[in-house]
């Protein structure tokens, strides 16, 4: 039972992000939205407890920290420090950080699996599926035949001895919990999803692998470790106190977030492994939508991943917070543009909030000697106020129901109200008049309404709120600041206020944009190789590559080739093309500008190969193109791929690859 007057307690959590890769923009979006419920929760009132963390075992990191040429535990400590770093950096102030590898939580996932099979849940069988011998992995989801995702070989039918879980007999158990608490799925899109998978019948769920090493090893069971989802999910009962967790009192979590993609991980395994071991299932689970890029989900195959700390060393992290609540309607997909993003910065937060703070702090330091002034609670005032309270009233309700772009547009019309304000009474005129009291009623009401919308916009964009906070005079930190703090008329006239300062200069968009694509670009640059001293090497020839001119790169002296592992090799997409049409480029000796068929579009590309091929013979030609790289200029034409080429540099002079026999347009080269 909660202490008599003791702060009721909220616990939220975001995924448990996987250790193979370093944050991207999805990341962080999920851990901001967080963060905002996190502050928001505190202003009302709440003991609030924040996890994020990091899932570190598994398959993928195995491979991942052999690429790195590091051992697994090696790997995952450098990793979860950068996760960890990344948000200090971005001030999202997460409570508890768990991570997998924790003998706490070790100790977590081995008690719920020891009262998962006291209770009759959990047995031992055998699984049966597709495994790549060549990365000692089973493929999910595979047939017979079908080969790795990962590095393109056949896959074998293999069984493995496992420990099971009795998933199917928690079908109708589920959708009971679901009838009776509909408020446990949000939004309702994932709802049905998941009410029509458990419909359509649960089978019994492998939770151990004996075909893994680096994992938790279930006790006395050697080989086995526990599988991914019964071990990352139990991250968030071990990171509140794991078999104690009745000590601390925040089980069951409030709020899990999740990406929609792992809904039904956190929507079926994870309340049925707690009810097997009889404890609580969390409150809610909360599903968000994708943040896209051009219309497509962004992912590193693709090439269209965005992360965050570009953005924050251009624009600043509120910025990013902002533009990702504001944009983003939560539970749906959102599309992420750097044009939109500057857009909204000027729009709402240099020429909005921003420019509000600068000319009403500027006009009380002009007319009221840098002092809040006295008020009479004139007519102006009355009605500024009705905008105020309902201003408050609506971004309120948005917050606690998780409407972020709501929130923000009830505060952001409440700046606009006080635009209106000042624009109709015209302070200044006022001023040259001698009309004190009413220029001081106006600009108190000003004041007034920018403290209460700072308020209210500081669990979205702390850090710029935190500044005006200070600008006003107020004492005290922004984020010791309650509800009740919202109650119109707490500005004490005679406060004195600092000196204005420019809390959201404006940004040059293209200035901006073209800066956080270079530091974007530069991110996903893979390490160059030592060049090793042959006579002849493959190069790609196109998009400003060294052959792009029909020069190779000059050879250094090496020890060898820089080996890479399959991850990295796999990234890039190869696949056979046929050019279309060839001429050369206007002002460019060695560049021929080719249209390319690869099977799915025609693709524009420019290759530094005129000084060896005539343009009317390369019609017809199949070639390899290099298909997953961004677009460039090359003399003003844009080049979307590259062509490969054997370079044979003593003769400075590129040769293209192609086949001996016949390989339809598109195929992909494994």
């Amino acid at each position: 039972m909660p202490t008599p007057g003791a702060k009721p307690k909220f616990y939220l959590t975001t995924p448990i992000y996987y250790t193979n890769g370093l944050p991207h923009i999805g990341h962080t979006y999920s851990t901001i939205v967080c963060d905002v419920i996190r502050r928001y929760k505190r202003m009302c009132g709440f003991d609030v407890v924040m996890t994020t963390g990091t899932d570190e075992h598994g398959v993928n990191v195995e491979r991942s920290a052999r690429a790195a040429g590091v051992p697994e535990a090696d790997y995952v400590n450098r990793m979860a420090s950068e996760w960890r770093k990344i948000w200090d950096d971005f001030g999202i102030q997460g409570d508890e950080f768990i991570r997998t590898t924790e003998p706490q939580h070790a100790r977590t996932v081995q008690w719920l699996f020891k009262k998962c099979r006291e209770n009759g849940y959990v047995y031992k069988g055998h699984y049966t599926g597709q495994y790549c011998v060549f990365d000692n992995a089973f493929v999910n989801d595979a047939k017979p035949g079908d080969p790795c995702p990962d590095c393109g070989r056949p896959t074998e039918t293999i069984t493995e001895e496992n420990y099971f879980f009795k998933l199917s007999s928690f079908q109708d158990r589920l959708l009971k919990y679901y009838d009776e608490h509909p408020e446990f799925i949000q939004p309702e899109a994932r709802r049905n999803e998941v009410l029509s998978f458990v419909q359509g019948g649960l089978r019994d769920l492998s939770i151990t692998r004996t075909s893994i090493r680096w994992g938790i090893p279930v006790p006395d069971e050697s080989p086995h470790v526990f599988y991914v989802w019964f071990d990352a999910l139990t991250a968030y009962l071990s990171a509140v106190g794991g078999p104690d967790f009745d000590r601390r009192g925040y089980w069951p979590a409030d709020l899990h977030l999740v990406g929609k993609e792992i809904i039904r991980f956190h929507a079926v395994y994870w309340p049925a492994f707690l009810m097997a071991a009889d404890l609580p299932v969390p409150k809610q689970i909360w599903a968000h939508g994708w943040l896209l890029m051009d219309s497509a989900k962004m992912s590193k195959s693709k090439g269209n991943v965005v992360r965050p700390r570009p953005i924050v060393n251009v624009m600043g992290m509120d910025a990013l917070r902002y533009y990702l609540l504001r944009e983003t309607v939560f539970g749906q997909d959102g599309n992420f543009s750097y044009d939109a993003l500057v857009t909204r910065f000027n729009a709402d937060l240099a020429n909005g909030l921003g420019n509000l703070a600068s000319r009403t702090l500027t006009m009380i330091e002009k007319y009221c000697g840098s002092q809040i002034p006295q008020h009479a609670g004139d007519e102006a005032e009355t009605a500024l106020r009705a905008n105020a309270e309902s201003a408050i009233s609506a971004a309120n309700t948005n917050y606690t129901q998780y409407s972020f772009s709501l929130a923000l547009e009830a505060i952001w019309n409440l700046i606009t109200r006080v635009d209106e304000l000042i624009t109709s009474q015209k302070p200044w005129s006022l001023a040259e008049q001698k009309l004190q009291t009413q220029l001081n009623s106006v600009l108190y009401s000003a004041a007034e309404a920018l403290r209460i919308a700072t308020i209210l916009a500081y669990p979205v964009i702390p850090a710029s709120t935190e500044k005006i906070w200070k600008q006003l005079g107020q004492t005290g930190p922004l984020r010791e600041q309650g509800i009740d703090a919202l109650k119109w008329g707490q500005l004490k006239p005679s406060t004195r206020i600092a000196k204005s300062e420019p809390v959201f200069p404006r940004i040059e968009k293209t200035d901006a944009i073209e800066r956080m694509e270079a530091m974007e670009q530069e991110a996903n640059k893979p390490a160059a190789p030592a060049p090793t001293p042959q006579t002849t090497s493959a190069s790609a020839v196109a998009g400003g590559s060294p052959a792009a001119t029909g020069t190779a790169a000059a050879a250094a002296p090496a020890a060898g080739p820089v080996k890479i592992g399959i991850d990295d090799f796999m990234k890039v997409e190869l696949r056979v093309g046929q050019i279309q049409t060839a001429e050369r480029v206007a002002g460019a000796d060695k560049l021929l500008k080719l249209n390319v068929d690869i099977g799915t579009e025609v693709r524009q590309i420019v290759a530094g190969i005129a000084t060896v091929y005539e343009p009317e013979k390369l019609v017809g030609r199949k070639v390899i193109v290099v298909a997953n790289l961004a677009p460039r200029k090359l003399r003003g034409v844009e080049s979307n791929g590259m062509i490969v080429a054997a370079s044979i540099e003593a003769e400075n002079r590129p040769i293209l690859a192609g086949f001996l026999e016949d390989v339809p347009v598109g195929t992909r080269l494994k």
